[in-house]
């Protein structure tokens, strides 16, 4: 069985999950080398995934003849960079989210990746989740009926250190959080959004608005469709990890997520059906391994990734209209293929 050689870039957190993630889940893959320029993380995190090919730079990563695809795990403000790097040197491109933090960066991506003719796909792994890809299904089988109503919330239990807004090395609150919900808003209405209004808040931290972000945002969305949406963002939640998504159509409602962490309810006329998860400190494991294992059979095959540079480039506009919106205070349209 052929496997391809995965390069990781960046081996914080997401990265050495997304490391280990292939180690242990993804037979058709192999992992073969990281980069991240910590020296000391990237010691410690090779050492105990046993990676003898370790990198300070993504271009000496790149120069591998082993690493066919490379899984970008760096800051926000690295990804567009390391895009066209990896495009340049012919490698198929797995990135967290956001494609960017600004519209002119992601835009010479996704033209780099084009004229490459490698493949990219964007790491929105919430459609990769059990709950939301059965709501996924129910909308399309028309359950709900006509989609009217689209309400998500994503609140972190701890606030990030102030270390983390002196750095500058992630997007804003609506980059780095809401744009999840950003992409859940198109995905899940198979429609765009045209118009948003953002209230927000640093009113429990003051002290991170000379950074330039915040610490709770609500954003009202308008569709092309005339469906209309409300996002909620808030990383300082305390009582924990709380992702709910609800989308409210004229037969019905789909519910993701609750309380009680269960992953789906569905009310219709006939009653209502809850699909329950096992474990809530593992909310997203599943759809982590999902993401990854998708990734490589479709590199394998030489197929389109499912969540494409594109929806990536959508979800982005949403975020930059909406970062518009906060600073302007007033509602603003949402500009496709500005840069």
């Amino acid at each position: 069985m052929k496997k391809l050689g995965v390069g990781v870039l960046g081996v914080g957190d997401m990265g050495k999950r997304h490391a280990e993630n292939i180690l242990r889940f993804v037979p058709e893959a192999r992992l073969v080398a990281l980069a991240d320029p910590s020296t000391e993380r990237l010691k410690a995190v090779a050492a105990e995934l046993e990676i003898s090919q370790t990198f300070p730079h993504l271009e000496d990563m790149l120069e591998q003849k082993e690493v066919d695809c490379v899984l970008i795990a760096a800051p926000d403000t690295f990804h567009a960079r390391a895009i066209c790097a990896t495009a340049l040197a012919g490698k198929h491109i797995l990135c967290e989210k956001p494609l960017a933090t600004n519209l002119g960066d992601a835009h010479d991506a996704l033209e780099t990746v084009a004229q490459t003719g490698v493949h990219l796909q964007v790491g929105f792994m919430r459609r990769y989740d059990s709950g939301y890809s059965a709501a996924m299904k129910q909308i399309e089988a028309g359950e709900i009926g006509e989609p009217v109503v689209f309400k998500s919330m994503g609140r972190d239990r701890d606030a990030p250190p102030l270390a983390a807004y002196q750095s500058k090395l992630n997007g804003m609150l609506l980059y780095n959080n809401t744009i999840h919900d950003f992409d859940l808003a198109r995905w899940l209405l198979q429609d765009e959004v045209t118009e948003v209004q953002t209230y927000a808040s640093v009113a429990s931290r003051p002290e991170i608005a000379q950074y330039g972000d915040l610490v709770a945002s609500v954003v009202n969305l308008k569709y092309e469709r005339g469906a209309i949406g409300n996002v909620e963002s808030f990383v300082q939640a305390n009582y924990g990890y709380d992702v709910r998504t609800e989308i409210v159509g004229s037969k019905g409602s789909i519910l993701v997520g609750s309380l009680q962490q269960t992953p789906l309810t569905l009310l219709t006329r006939g009653g209502g059906i809850q699909v329950l998860q096992d474990h809530f400190l593992t909310r997203f494991a599943s759809a982590y391994v999902a993401e990854v294992k998708d990734f490589i059979q479709n590199m394998l095959n030489d197929r389109a990734p499912r969540v494409s540079g594109e929806d990536g480039l959508r979800a982005l506009e949403l975020a930059v209209a909406a970062e518009r919106s906060y600073l302007q205070s007033k509602p603003c349209g949402v500009a496709r293929n500005a840069r």
